[in-house]
């Protein structure tokens, strides 16, 4: 199952060369990037690990190019993504992020049914990441 959050989310993986492209698209906005990493991409996981803090101060794509390969060194197989973030109305807005690595074998997730009083149902998410189970066992 592939995960498919943030901008480029159901395009095929950006190489590099886009991924920096993007990144100077997101500093000419002067926006600033940060470098996020998780094994759990829950759709409601909007918090995951910072690699570092913000770089409110670079302004050259290669830099976090540079930090970014650090961060697949240290969590190959993590999601990883690039988050950008506007200050421009005096907060810091999230205004744009998207996933530049990706673990061998994405997890997914399963759908759980939880019947409620009144024949109501109810339904909740969760990812197989938390599960100890390997893909075949897990049904």
């Amino acid at each position: 199952m592939r995960v498919t959050q943030g901008t480029f989310s159901f395009l095929p993986d950006l190489t590099d060369e886009q991924i920096s492209k993007q990144i100077a698209y997101c500093l000419g906005k002067g926006w600033a990037l940060a470098v996020e990493y998780t094994d759990d991409p829950h759709p409601r996981n909007t918090y995951w690990e910072m690699f570092g803090p913000p770089m409110f101060d670079l302004h050259d794509p290669a830099g976090i190019m540079q930090e970014l390969a650090s961060c697949r060194q240290t969590f190959s197989n993590y999601y990883i993504r690039l988050t950008a973030f506007d200050s421009s109305q005096g907060v810091e807005s999230l205004v744009m992020a998207f996933i530049v690595n990706r673990p061998e074998i994405e997890p997914g997730f399963r759908l759980i049914r939880h019947e409620e009083a009144g024949r109501s149902i109810r339904y909740s998410i969760e990812s197989y990441a938390v599960q100890a189970r390997p893909e075949g066992a897990r049904y």
